[in-house]
């Protein structure tokens, strides 16, 4: 192809993005020209694996998304390992990954204690959360929806009085897996009370993926009565398959903060049933696909996803990463047939140590051999 047939190509890509950005604004305003993206894989992604994750992969995988052009990495939780084991390395976590510059690595502390192990690493910003729903309070921690009000005000007092950043999270916004439906009311009135401890940013959290674009248009429309939606961001789970299209649905309503786990990672312990969050993969290549920039180099974010999938021996949950793995197992296919190599096998765990993960060439399988094997 002539460079000129090209470049006449790349403008008219160019020209569709910025037709589909304006076409699919909302009447009420514009979608955003930028959406931050909040990886949040490291630690809402593996907490809920339940194969230990050693300590240098978890640095190599963060160390790689931190590669990718996102500027917010949830890095990991200090939290009690007696209720989430995956987390019993935080403190060495954080302090062993490489932080960039211009990357924020906020970390979950549940309680005081939490926060003082954060205070000793060095967090520059850290996240608490309450939930909608009074029974998942209880069932996740021990406590009444005013009973954690209370608790997390302590916290948040504490991060202020030593200069951190809080970022507040809201649970079970669309739905309970005991409650069954959430009044927008009551996400409201939490985000209200988050809002009010200084949380800069509050995330809305479908928790177990029940949110549809009906259900989130509702309950977004009663929490920016009360929060403004430049201090909102949203969180959804992918259980029905509604996450993407709740988060257009965001966007149309101003949101422009997004929170997503690269492979499609995650789940929670108090949740049954619930799957894992929406991938950054899929919704980074619908924003750029509507002319919405994120900053983030995508070939390089499926890089990241690929290598913590092929450890964990587990698919690739992301539509977008799946149809690019297998396109470049296809190339590599081509490249071999026209230059036979040497093929060199590789254990699990080498694979995963500090490079990317690199795989038996000559071999016929395809995508199972990039993504890994369901669990």
């Amino acid at each position: 192809m002539s460079l000129a047939r090209c470049t006449r190509l790349a403008h008219t890509s160019i020209h569709n993005q910025r037709k589909y950005h304006a076409m699919l604004s909302s009447p009420s305003g514009k979608l955003p020209d930028f959406v931050k993206m909040i990886e949040v894989g490291p630690r809402d992604g593996l907490q809920n694996e339940k194969r230990i994750v050693p300590t240098n992969v978890k640095i190599n995988f963060i160390n790689k998304l931190s590669d990718t052009g996102l500027k917010v990495i949830e890095a990991t939780s200090f939290v009690s390992p007696k209720w989430v084991p995956q987390m019993g390395d935080s403190s060495d976590v954080y302090l062993g990954i490489e932080k960039a510059p211009d990357v924020t690595y906020p970390v979950l502390t549940p309680n005081v204690k939490g926060l003082e192990k954060a205070i000793e690493v060095g967090a520059k910003e850290v996240a608490i959360f309450l939930a909608a729903s009074n029974t998942f309070s209880l069932k996740n921690i021990n406590c009444t929806m005013d009973e954690s009000i209370k608790r997390y005000s302590e916290v948040a007092e504490m991060a202020v009085k030593n200069n951190i950043k809080v970022r507040g999270y809201v649970s079970c916004v669309c739905g309970c897996p005991y409650e069954g439906h959430i009044e927008p009311s009551a996400v409201s009135y939490v985000s209200s009370k988050l809002a009010s401890m200084g949380c800069y940013e509050i995330s809305l959290g479908d928790t177990i993926g029940t949110g549809t674009p009906g259900s989130t248009q509702a309950m977004l429309a009663d929490v920016i009565k009360h929060v403004p939606r430049e201090n909102l961001a949203v969180h959804f789970h992918n259980t029905y398959g509604q996450a993407i299209v709740n988060i257009l649905v965001a966007l149309q309503m101003g949101i422009n903060a997004v929170d997503s786990s690269v492979a499609g990672l995650g789940g929670c312990p108090y949740a049954k049933g619930a799957s894992g969050n929406i991938s950054t993969e899929d919704v980074v290549y619908m924003l750029h696909g509507m002319g919405i920039s994120t900053g983030i180099d995508l070939n390089k974010l499926i890089d990241a996803g690929n290598y913590i999938s092929t450890y964990l021996n587990r698919t690739n949950n992301s539509k977008v990463a799946f149809a690019e793995l297998t396109k470049r197992a296809e190339t590599l296919n081509v490249k071999e047939n026209a230059a036979p190599v040497a093929t060199q096998s590789h254990s699990n765990e080498d694979r995963c140590g500090a490079g990317t993960p690199s795989f038996p060439v000559g071999s016929s399988t395809k995508v199972s051999k990039l993504q890994g094997t369901s669990i």
